[in-house]
């Protein structure tokens, strides 16, 4: 699908003027021919299979399909939380073969620490790190403001709505400054306004950081309101169906005609339909 710039919002020179940022150009994720083999009580289960797609530097992903598709499991993978039976994750070039500082993970549950106050959370992967201890707190600072919640710091996990711990899981993330935002869902177990809302900020936060973001969801509204591409997966086996750019400005409303057009075309591959109208 050819991108117009003139729709999109980019400059030419490179620059997206809806970002804030560069366009995206070299990749900072690669996953090259995932698979995934279980075994079930009736023999071998594929989760995943050859499944590969890229995420460029400073671009907005969002991971959607169908449930059973293996879009947690190919989460998990990415996060090196899990190992693959085939193929490979690169971040800037580097397999990735576990955990790393490199990449910032936001779940659904929040898991916060409870006994820790919200710039406590906050600091928490600062800890053990070469920062020193006065940027660590100038740094944490910042991102409390960023995300919003200034005037909390000193608040504790039961002191805050849904809304607000998300908002500290996602400072917490972005505190070692990973070179990826990976995020399972994170506005899943809030209620819908909530959700807009959070979603609004984390473009915000999206725009002023310039982070690489790769968005699992299993929203289709949310993922065209997000993301410049779209990777639509199919199931049985998990597989990548079609990767969809989003050819829309922001800030984005499902009231728009092309935006309706994107929201049907990803329904439609989700659903297997076959012939989905172009955008």
């Amino acid at each position: 699908m050819a991108v117009n710039d003139d729709e999109r919002g980019t400059e030419k020179g490179g620059r997206s003027t809806d970002s804030g940022h560069e366009t995206a150009t070299a990749a900072r994720v690669q996953v090259s021919d995932i698979a995934k083999h279980y075994e079930g009580n009736e023999g071998p289960i594929r989760a995943l299979e050859g499944v590969s797609f890229d995420v460029s530097d400073g671009e907005f992903v969002c991971l959607v399909g169908p449930s059973g598709c293996g879009k947690t499991t190919m989460f998990r993978i990415i996060a090196g939380l899990e190992s693959a039976t085939a193929g490979d994750v690169f971040l800037n070039d580097e397999r990735v073969d576990g955990p790393t500082s490199d990449m910032g993970v936001v779940f659904q549950e929040y898991h916060l620490f409870p006994w820790r106050t919200v710039r406590g959370n906050v600091a928490f992967g600062l800890e053990k790190s070469d920062v020193a201890a006065e940027e660590r707190r100038a740094r944490v600072e910042r991102l409390v403001e960023l995300v919003g919640l200034e005037g909390f710091g000193d608040s504790y996990p039961k002191e805050l709505s849904g809304g607000m711990k998300q908002r500290v899981a996602i400072a917490r993330a972005l505190a070692v400054d990973p070179d990826l935002l990976l995020m399972d869902e994170p506005f899943g177990a809030v209620d819908a306004q909530t959700r807009e809302m959070l979603q609004t900020e984390l473009l915000e936060i999206w725009r002023e950081t310039g982070k690489t973001v790769l968005f699992v969801t299993h929203d289709v509204e949310e993922a065209v309101k997000l993301a410049d591409r779209i990777v639509v997966m199919a199931k049985e086996p998990g597989r990548v169906r079609e990767v969809i750019d989003v050819d829309l400005p922001r800030p984005r409303a499902r009231s728009d005609a092309k935006f309706g057009r994107y929201y049907e075309r990803v329904l439609g591959l989700i659903r297997g339909e076959r012939g989905t109208p172009d955008v």
